[in-house]
């Protein structure tokens, strides 16, 4: 069983918390890919169990590099049902669109049939983990919690499945 971690990182500061986001599907025991816009393929998303997504704000959306990948997709969307999914995202300012821009994310995901759940209870309890510039301590370990909380919903998925 996969979970993959997509991103796009202009900064480096969305990378960053895709990492953290990683290391938290690691600590269950569930094999993590790590991938970029630029790196991710079809069958990354299709051999995953979920699917956790990142970009930075850009006027309150995804940035356009991480839309296209949606778009370019759309091809494999009915295989995408029922797989688990989840977003972070990055800004530059505290007013700068980190929900609005966890939402686009999650209206791609809901097109595509996936099952969204934000961060857990023992981060925020909110939609994602988002962070402004570079993720502090704090950001990265919301960022582990999330990547924990994908990776064991879909081990709980797959055991009754």
């Amino acid at each position: 069983m996969q979970v993959l971690v997509l991103y796009y990182s202009r900064s480096g500061n969305t990378k960053k918390l895709a990492e953290a986001v990683a290391e938290g599907v690691v600590s269950t025991g569930v094999e993590v890919v790590l991938r970029s816009t630029e790196e991710v393929t079809q069958d990354d998303f299709v051999s995953s169990a979920g699917v956790i997504v990142g970009s930075p704000v850009y006027f309150g959306v995804m940035a356009s590099e991480l839309k296209r990948v949606f778009d370019d997709f759309v091809g494999v969307r009915k295989k995408m049902e029922n797989k688990v999914g989840a977003a972070f995202s990055t800004a530059n300012y505290p007013q700068g669109g980190n929900e609005t821009t966890l939402f686009s994310i999650f209206q791609c995901m809901l097109i595509y049939g996936m099952m969204v759940v934000g961060d857990p209870m023992s981060a925020t309890g909110h939609y994602g983990v988002s962070c402004v510039g570079a993720p502090d301590e704090k950001a990265s370990s919301n960022a582990s919690k999330l990547g924990a909380r994908v990776a064991e919903l879909c081990q709980r998925l797959g055991e009754s499945g």
